[in-house]
């Protein structure tokens, strides 16, 4: 074989080395499976992920009742004595009786008062766990926190149902739109005992619960 031919054979095979390199690999190195892309969703949408719910509860009650009841009778009666009962003959079949007055007065007034005033606002933030998916695609969400300070240990359950359209681009949902919304919180340790009165004291609020 002459050059003539061998050189466009030896340029057919440069090309597809070149395409095989090319298809193979890049100059950028493979960006890993494992990180995140810059335009993933990372909204809670599966069982298993995680969203945040921004707690804001707050609560005012004020009730107020007045009543001014009164009551007022009196009564009187007269007898003279006289029943009235004659015939023609006899002007009156029974003696005469001794008359008498009578006069009788009764009052009655009730005055009551009372009034209830009671405000609280809780802030905080949860993140929870979907743990179901209902048929209409809403999530039931359940989570828990516990907090260590001091002694003082403060344990936060928050659960509900949480429509996928409420949550945030930053995977956060507002307390004021979870359905069945739940929060309990349990106080533990050395400042516990001083929110609640003692025994004694719980024995006389039954006793005496005015």
């Amino acid at each position: 074989m002459d050059n003539r031919h061998l050189l466009p054979l030896l340029v057919i095979a440069v090309t597809g080395l070149a395409a095989e390199t090319a298809c193979g690999g890049s100059i950028w190195a493979k960006r890993n499976k494992d990180a995140r892309a810059v335009y993933t969703d990372d909204v809670a949408r599966h069982i298993g992920d995680v969203l945040t719910i921004k707690i804001s509860e707050g609560s005012k009650i004020d009730n107020k009742a007045k009543r001014d009841l009164q009551k007022e009778t009196a009564q009187s009666s007269n007898f003279d004595g006289n029943l009235g009962i004659s015939t023609p003959g006899h002007k009156n079949l029974l003696p005469y009786m001794p008359g008498f007055t009578m006069d009788a007065q009764s009052s009655n007034n009730l005055k009551s008062k009372a009034d209830f005033k009671d405000e609280r606002q809780y802030t905080d933030s949860v993140t929870v766990v979907v743990l179901d998916i209902m048929p209409n695609r809403n999530l039931v969400v359940l989570g828990e926190r516990d907090r260590n300070i001091a002694g003082d240990i403060q344990t936060i359950e928050v659960s509900g149902i949480v429509r996928p359209s409420d949550i945030a681009f930053d995977n956060t949902v507002k307390s004021e739109q979870v359905a069945n919304f739940k929060l309990l919180t349990r106080n533990k340790g050395i400042s516990a005992p001083y929110q609640q009165p003692g025994w004694l004291g719980q024995i006389f609020n039954v006793l005496w619960p005015f």
